[in-house]
């Protein structure tokens, strides 16, 4: 399992999700989609696009990995989980086939969601692409339109070693004449998407183009903004209840892709809905993870940002909060190249260096060691929750305790 071990559990070939499909009567083409691929931003992305075509009333399907705390986070309809019962249902039927194709975990999970929309009959379904693009089992679908969020230095082993490289592959879910909406204008991936737009004949938009925000502010634990088109206000004073720093660009993003979806197909959210929507993105998604707040006095808040953009924006969040001594609560895994993270760590702060619970975790100590290059003191400890407990112990009320550095991290603290 990718997950436990990483990069050997990869498998870069759609054989699998074609083999699984075919014998599930290709789901896949049984229902209109949109694809969102990109280094970060896509699982908010993703649960914006989702919640907003939900307050519309269409019965939305949404695919996202990895999950937090239950396996079925990752397959929902209207926000409700895939149930249990169909959990297992799904690979009793499917268990013969399963161990003569050997698919990776994921395969079988995109082949199990895809299934459940095709029967439950969702009228669209939001995809968020695994890893990568191109060679990605969700990039067996033929969207109504794809959209890529941004892209930053992340599975460099699987991906390759360059923004230009990673870029080559997340444009791989560009498919001839489907519109893409490309939500971060970088200097040096910019071009590769255009080249690849021009060779699949397909539409390209930059939505940091074509729209921009203005009146950024956090108001009762809500992002507000207003969205500016062609230099005219276009919505004024949208709240989001994911409060990211990062979360503007997402925004931008998730309006630009509704109002081609709006364009192409008979598929349209009004005003209304996306006020709606992007206000109760956790409520009608279940997203979790995004600079959430799980404690107060002392304020404690995770994230999981966990690659050089991600983190990026993670410092920005802190240097924004009041708080009057930082505590970092820290794990990462041990296939990636840590020293671009750990080189943009606050220095000014008391680090509870852990291991999250899985063969892929990073040794706490080997982690502490290497941290202390940087510049980041403090202590190690056996297990995430241990590190977080001492931390509160060591918080005052008025001091930040920040957790994070990996989405499994994230996901032992919640």
């Amino acid at each position: 399992m990718f997950t436990r071990v990483g990069a050997s559990a990869f498998k870069k070939d759609l054989t699998n999700i074609a083999i699984l499909c075919e014998a599930l009567g290709n789901p896949h083409q049984k229902f209109k989609s949109i694809h969102v691929a990109g280094t970060n931003g896509k699982g908010s992305t993703s649960h914006m696009l989702a919640s907003v075509l939900q307050a519309q009333g269409y019965k939305t399907g949404l695919y996202t990995s990895p999950h937090l705390k239950d396996f079925r986070e990752r397959i929902r309809i209207n926000g409700k989980m895939i149930s249990k019962k169909e959990v297992i249902s799904f690979v009793q039927q499917q268990k013969k086939r399963i161990e003569e194709v050997e698919p990776s975990f994921f395969e079988v999970t995109v082949a199990m969601a895809f299934d459940h929309f095709a029967r439950h009959q969702v009228d669209i379904a939001v995809i968020e692409v695994g890893l990568g693009g191109r060679l990605d089992s969700t990039n067996i679908i033929h969207p109504e339109i794809a959209v890529i969020t941004n892209i930053s230095l992340d599975h460099t082993n699987m991906l390759g070693n360059t923004l230009e490289e990673i870029a080559g592959e997340k444009a791989g879910i560009i498919k001839k004449n489907i519109p893409v909406v490309i939500g971060e204008t970088q200097e040096k991936t910019q071009p590769v998407f255009i080249r690849k737009a021009e060779e699949m004949k397909a539409p390209i938009i930059f939505a940091d183009s074509a729209l921009s925000t203005s009146d950024i502010s956090i108001k009762n634990n809500k992002l507000s903004l207003s969205i500016i088109e062609d230099n005219q206000v276009k919505y004024k004073n949208i709240l989001c209840d994911l409060t990211g720093i990062y979360q503007p660009k997402n925004i931008l993003t998730v309006l630009e892709t509704l109002s081609v979806l709006h364009q192409k197909t008979e598929i349209k959210t009004s005003e209304d809905s996306i006020y709606k929507g992007l206000k109760q993105v956790k409520k009608q998604t279940g997203l979790q993870g995004r600079w959430q707040t799980l404690g107060k006095n002392p304020l404690i808040i995770c994230d999981t940002g966990h690659n050089e953009g991600g983190i990026t924006e993670v410092v920005k969040n802190i240097k924004l909060t009041h708080y009057q001594n930082l505590h970092v609560v820290f794990g990462m895994v041990k296939d990636k190249d840590i020293s671009k993270v750990l080189s943009l760590m606050p220095k000014d702060a008391t680090y509870y260096f852990c291991k999250p619970d899985l063969e892929r975790g990073l040794d706490a100590k080997e982690l502490q060691k290497q941290a202390s290059t940087f510049g980041l003191k403090g202590k190690s400890y056996e297990s995430v929750s241990g590190a977080k407990e001492n931390a509160i112990k060591s918080a005052k009320p008025d001091d930040l305790i920040f957790i994070g550095g990996s989405t499994f991290v994230v996901a032992e603290a919640i």
